[in-house]
């Protein structure tokens, strides 16, 4: 199984690598931007072929070390 997991920082919590972002891209001439964030994206393989199984070590990986859940929240995808 393949599993990617999008994690971003929650609302309300400051993001100055989004802000960073949005102020270089209306240095570069983009406008009518709002609301820039940043995020990371992980991709990994999982042996084995249980859905459910693959999701829970996930979850388990994302509230142990892959995401610091006080500020940030995270996606799971799951494809064969």
């Amino acid at each position: 199984m393949h599993a990617r997991i999008h994690i971003t920082l929650k609302n309300g919590v400051l993001d100055p690598q989004g802000e960073a972002v949005h102020h270089a891209l209306g240095s570069l001439g983009f406008e009518g931007l709002s609301n820039v964030r940043q995020g990371k994206v992980i991709d990994m393989d999982i042996a084995g072929d249980d859905p459910d199984a693959a999701r829970a070590s996930v979850e388990a990986m994302c509230q142990q070390l892959l995401a610091n859940t006080v500020i940030e929240s995270y996606q799971i995808e799951l494809t064969e």
